[in-house]
């Protein structure tokens, strides 16, 4: 498998984001009104932005509840027969967004029409498939642009929505060789207007790409996740954050997932039997544990996942850096972490990232800073000096 090229068109740093926000707000390409079709977080969190904008939105939901709150907590308004949308953002579930896109397109003959689900060659089909069949003309399907915002949360419904959702986040644009500008144009500057990072790719790329950095690795977390299911409880307690950290998205909504991994099974499958090539060459090789070459295949197999993991961008999306790791002791106490991250402000040392991790059976946590090599005698220096543990 090639891999995917893409281009990254825009980073807006937080120092010029409200800057760029508010002139995008009063020069946009945006056709008005904008009616969003589903109102869970990402379609109402993108009612609050376009709306803290100045920008009028019309909502729709199968679910007149869902709806409601979405417009009570000024998402937008509700979409009624003699609107006449310049711009559709579908937002609805991944199985039923092609259906949603090419109804749409019927329905608004002179609007621009965008959808967010999480795979796209499977929509782009379902549209040319709607051309093939006479449901809509040519002409209709360049009106439609494939987009990915890479944003969520931990919890779910409009109830969780919020306007600054997108900012800085991935906002994927899977333009094709024949689609207009003016289309394009429109879905940038919704993009931008939400402060998102825009990132341009084919269909077929963006699917190869999220098989493997968002799709993959939900199967390894919930595969790992379910051998839990008969662990005891006293086995469980000695749980730290490595199990934690590698079993945090096996929450995810199944019902969700379902679909996604259904819809993108063309990308997803390739990985899956590379995973799988890797999981027979180690369970060929711990079956026979002391024959030769058995501990040298080990240790290259975790240098595999070394490699792998050094290629992830680093902060901001940079270049993958190494950092030293400093572990303070704190009390589980209030105000302990904020004196903690103090005291190393006080030591004029910037944290590049860090975690906490719970001792078990002990009122305490160990505080783990990452910081730049060239500071880490420093700061444990300066910390000690005040009184803190350093482990």
């Amino acid at each position: 498998m090639t891999t995917p090229r893409f281009s990254r068109t825009e980073i807006v740093d937080t120092a010029s984001l409200a800057a760029a926000t508010e002139t995008i707000s009063k020069h946009h390409s945006i056709r008005q009104p904008v009616a969003i079709i589903g109102t869970g977080l990402l379609g109402t969190s993108i009612g609050l932005g376009l709306r803290a904008a100045g920008l009028e939105v019309l909502l729709t939901d199968p679910s007149p509840s869902a709806q409601a709150v979405a417009e009570d907590i000024g998402a937008g308004r509700g979409l009624t027969q003699e609107d006449q949308p310049g711009t559709v953002v579908v937002a609805a579930p991944p199985d039923v967004t092609g259906e949603e896109v090419i109804a749409a397109l019927q329905r608004w003959p002179e609007a621009i029409v965008l959808d967010i689900a999480s795979v796209k060659t499977a929509i782009v089909r379902e549209v040319e498939h709607a051309v093939q069949t006479g449901r809509i003309t040519p002409r209709d399907s360049l009106r439609y642009l494939g987009t990915h915002p890479m944003a969520g949360r931990e919890r779910s419904g409009p109830v969780a929505a919020r306007g600054e959702l997108f900012t800085a986040a991935p906002w994927v644009l899977c333009t094709q060789p024949d689609t207009p500008r003016q289309v394009i144009y429109v879905a940038s500057d919704v993009a931008r207007l939400l402060g998102a990072t825009i990132y341009h790719m084919s269909p077929e790329e963006h699917d190869a790409a999220v098989a493997k950095i968002s799709h993959l690795p939900q199967i390894a977390a919930s595969l790992l996740a379910s051998r839990l299911q008969d662990t005891s409880v006293q086995a469980l307690q000695l749980a730290g954050n490595g199990l934690r950290d590698t079993t945090r998205i096996a929450a995810s909504d199944p019902s969700l997932w379902v679909q996604i991994l259904t819809a993108n099974a063309e990308q997803i499958l390739p990985e899956l039997h590379g995973m799988k090539s890797d999981l027979d060459r180690l369970i060929h090789t711990l079956s026979q544990p002391t024959a030769s070459g058995a501990r040298l295949d080990v240790a290259q197999l975790m240098d595999e996942g070394n490699r792998g993991q050094a290629r992830i961008p680093g902060k901001h999306g940079g270049p993958a850096q190494g950092f030293a790791l400093v572990t303070i002791l704190v009390d589980d106490t209030p105000g302990a972490l904020v004196s903690a991250l103090q005291a190393v402000a006080d030591a004029g040392v910037n944290v590049e990232d860090l975690r906490m991790e719970h001792s078990s059976g002990y009122q305490v946590g160990m505080l783990e800073l990452s910081v730049v090599p060239g500071h880490k005698k420093h700061l444990v220096d300066s910390l000690t000096e005040l009184g803190w543990k350093v482990l």
